[in-house]
């Protein structure tokens, strides 16, 4: 190959990039400068892909962990024929445009997820690779390897920085992730500073102890060094790989390469002037294409349509060897649900005892779980608790040596076919991870901790609801009324935070068979991630001879006991475990002539979404009287209440004692609640 090309391939590649960031005036142009070369050798001689279908299910995927370069990715995707022209990169960074700041998944043909915080994409790309090794696994056969593609990333020196990273790698790591490759960006310069103020660890050392192939390229613009470090981490099946290109940011640029100052600012016009000059690029016009660029780099990606092509007719073989297989394995991928999947979805009788809405989400889960071959997951060390594991089911590991420990194994063998991921004590990496192998595709993937823990795991949670995936999240361990565990585990403000999060579905169930329904909203909710909201301690099951349908939870919101026409005296209203205790004070009330209606409203968001004359039938304007009881903060509370009602919460820290002597002291008894509905009616 013409080293010739290849410069001007590398050059185009920078300096569209510093057009769109100088013209944008706004962007990051260092990464860009630097990074092209490993780029390009990625995309134009590796890179598994088809330009004209970018969600190809056996393409390799690629993530700009490092998503403040995104003007080198549309630069990428422009040259190699995607759906992204040079009218729409000249729009950069404005209002409507398919390049925007940072890479947004489903809005610019050929991004695989949405980065820009740091150390999430790295985590989303092992989540991928994940998704790959274990589709592989359960569907390849003999002489059909019909699922076989790679993961690569581009990341920063701030991805590195971020413990996110670190958590994601460790784990790689651990599940020998052979087709998982890092492209590090080493330029040693951050946003603000180079790293020796604040970084000075030996990166190769940490990912070597993490298990991971490593490799210096020493000169980032060596073209033949960079290709065949790539070929030698290709080679490495048995461990992910680092390669760690020694880059300049804002490379070429006389007074600003290796300097912070060409990290997130344009580098202005006489520089960008100075900058071309500097490396034998013409200063106009700006956005300058070489045609012979354009032909070689679009030439050199359009063997992805063979690959694809190719890959149909091994589908076509592997459908007549394998039919069942193949069936399962196009439903998968195309994200459509088996007929017949709730079929043993269980309903629980009545019981005063009731159970735990966690474990009643453990025995839905294991019902449905032999229908849905996609549903897979685990928790932060913390299966025991969280009842999510698949018994029987597997542990997504590498094969157990002789000897090896097998506490914590959920049954059914050690593979890396097992359904069962067992993150470890990594609730950042496992959220960016469940993220990953969402995007992936093929997967109904579910993550699991204690809701306070949740906090650890804010930025992939709203990155999967910008993202629109299809996930889970089981959070128990739900309130104060965990009890002993105290403040330090007891969730005060979290529920209100998810709520705040746009296109997250939360959902509190209040009993087993909403927990059931929950479920059934959550695998059917193609276009959000979804958290259940589950508890610790035991709940009442409801009659449901006696009280409305579970299914009523499908509608946020729900009355519970109808028999009162549509002019109740006072309204009350709860989700998940303080259901129970309206119920009981409703009773109470009633015995003593007063007209009460009991709302279920185990999800806020499912309710908005219904039209305002079914808002209106549950909870009627002209009843102002209305009591809300949660036990968290009443922060939003007050929206469904209005003016003329009241909010029992919690709105301090909570203590270490038994449950009913915390419920008791923040005023969670059916003797307050009479009590609060009697004020509100006087």
């Amino acid at each position: 190959m013409s080293a010739r090309i290849d410069q001007l391939c590398i050059d185009t590649l920078r300096f569209l990039s510093v057009d769109m960031v100088q013209k944008a005036d706004s962007g990051h142009p260092g990464l860009p400068l630097g990074a092209a070369p490993m780029a390009y050798v990625l995309w134009s001689r590796w890179l598994k892909a088809n330009p004209r279908n970018p969600d190809w299910a056996d393409r390799d995927r690629f993530v700009l962990s490092a998503g403040h370069g995104s003007a080198l990715l549309y630069s990428l995707l422009y040259l190699s024929g995607y759906d992204l022209s040079l009218d729409d990169i000249k729009q950069f960074r404005q209002w409507g445009s398919k390049a925007p700041g940072h890479p947004e998944r489903g809005h610019t043909p050929g991004v695989e997820v949405t980065t820009g915080p740091l150390g999430q994409g790295f985590a989303n790309a092992v989540g991928m690779a994940m998704a790959e090794a274990q589709l592989a696994a359960q569907y390849n056969r003999p002489g059909h390897e019909v699922i076989d593609h790679r993961t690569w990333m581009l990341a920063s020196d701030g991805d590195l920085m971020e413990g996110v990273a670190s958590e994601a790698a460790s784990l790689a790591g651990h599940l020998r992730l052979g087709k998982l490759t890092c492209l590090y960006d080493a330029n040693f310069v951050t946003l603000s500073a180079a790293t020796d103020i604040a970084f000075t660890e030996d990166c190769e050392a940490r990912f070597r102890s993490y298990g991971w192939h490593t490799q210096w390229v020493e000169d980032g613009n060596d073209v033949a060094a960079i290709d065949a470090a790539i070929r030698a981490a290709a080679d490495e099946v048995r461990r992910p790989s680092l390669i760690l290109v020694r880059t300049h940011i804002g490379y070429g640029s006389p007074n600003k390469q290796d300097s912070f100052e060409a990290h997130g600012s344009p580098l202005g016009e006489e520089e960008v002037r100075l900058t071309k000059q500097n490396l034998g690029w013409p200063v106009e016009p700006a956005f300058r294409v070489p045609d012979e660029a354009l032909t070689h780099m679009q030439t050199a990606v359009a063997g992805g349509a063979a690959q694809e092509e190719a890959w149909h007719r091994q589908m076509q073989a592997y459908a007549k060897a394998q039919p069942d297989l193949a069936t399962e394995l196009r439903r998968r991928l195309e994200g459509v649900l088996p007929t017949g999947w709730d079929a043993d979805l269980p309903v629980f009788p009545p019981n005063a005892k009731g159970m735990a809405t966690r474990v009643a989400g453990g025995r839905v889960m294991n019902a449905i779980a032999p229908y849905l071959p996609e549903l897979s997951g685990g928790s932060a060390d913390l299966d025991p608790s969280t009842k999510t594991a698949l018994k029987g089911m597997g542990d997504f590991n590498p094969p157990l040596a002789a000897g090896e420990d097998k506490q914590g194994s959920d049954g059914g063998g050690w593979s890396m076919a097992g359904r069962n991921l067992h993150f470890g004590v990594r609730e950042n990496a496992m959220g960016a991870i469940v993220n990953g192998m969402a995007a992936h595709g093929g997967f109904i993937p579910y993550g699991a901790t204690f809701l306070v823990f949740s906090d650890y795991m804010r930025p992939p949670i709203r990155l999967a609801a910008l993202m629109e995936l299809h996930l889970v999240h089981v959070f128990t361990h739900d309130s104060i009324l965990l009890g002993e565990d105290g403040p330090t585990h007891q969730p005060v403000e979290q529920l209100a935070s998810l709520r705040a999060i746009p296109r997250l579905s939360v959902i509190r169930p209040a009993d087993a068979n909403e927990t059931a329904v929950a479920w059934r909203v959550a695998v059917e909710m193609r276009d959000r991630p979804v958290v259940l909201i589950l508890t610790r301690q035991d709940l009442p099951t409801l009659d449901r001879q006696v009280y409305a349908a579970a299914d009523g939870l499908t509608q946020g919101a729900y009355v519970l006991d109808a028999d009162l026409g549509d002019s109740p005296q006072i309204i009350l209203i709860a989700s998940g475990s303080e259901v129970s205790l309206i119920v009981e004070a409703a009773g109470r009330l009633r015995r003593d002539g007063v007209g009460v209606r009991c709302v279920s409203m185990p999800s806020w968001d499912l309710f908005e979404a219904q039209p305002r004359d079914y808002r209106d039938s549950v909870l009627p304007p002209a009843v102002t009287a209305r009591l809300a009881v949660e036990a968290g903060s009443a922060q939003g509370w007050h929206r469904w209440v209005g003016d003329g009602g009241d909010v029992l919460s919690v709105d301090d820290f909570g203590a270490s004692a038994p449950m009913q002597a915390v419920a008791a002291a923040y005023g969670f008894t059916v003797d307050n609640v009479v009590k609060r509905a009697r004020a509100l009616l006087a």
